[in-house]
């Protein structure tokens, strides 16, 4: 049995959610489907500059994983370029806010998670104390969601 994925913490949105090669019309192009959260992983590594240790940190996953999410993503750009294909942003286990601050008091883990807390996730402790809102940057929306990944036309979706 397969392992759900974790939510991964997203605050950047694409300006646009298709692009596609001038001169071809979108309804003729096969398209390759990019998650909101591999779209993350190639803003902060590649337009912001971050290490992946520091990027991993930011989503709130490991490194591996996020190194893998990007891996995912520079696969599908190549798929899109050299194809030219229509890239189609949408979808993902992503969390985009609000999110909660914890500390723990019997091991000093401090954190963030899209849920309340019941329990400390380096201890198993059950004495956390809740941080305010404010330990959350600004630029997240106050919305909670795992958005699907459409696709309204079966035969024409390519994924890497």
């Amino acid at each position: 049995m397969v392992r759900p994925h974790s939510y991964r913490r997203v605050t950047g949105q694409p300006g646009a959610s298709i692009f596609k090669p001038a001169g071809i019309p979108g309804r003729v192009l096969d398209r390759v489907v990019m998650t909101l959260d591999e779209f993350e992983a190639i803003r902060l590594a590649d337009a912001e500059g971050l290490q992946q240790e520091e990027a991993a940190a930011h989503m709130q996953v490991s490194r591996p994983t996020f190194g893998r999410i990007l891996e995912s993503a520079h696969r599908k750009l190549a798929q899109m370029l050299v194809q030219g294909l229509a890239l189609h942003i949408e979808g993902g286990p992503v969390h985009t806010g609000p999110w909660h601050g914890f500390a723990c008091r019997s091991c000093d883990h401090v954190w963030l998670a899209p849920r309340l807390a019941s329990t400390c996730p380096r201890c198993r402790g059950h004495d956390l104390e809740r941080r305010s809102s404010d330990d959350r940057p600004p630029s997240e929306s106050p919305s909670h969601r795992r958005l699907p990944t459409t696709n309204p036309r079966p035969g024409k979706t390519q994924r890497a």
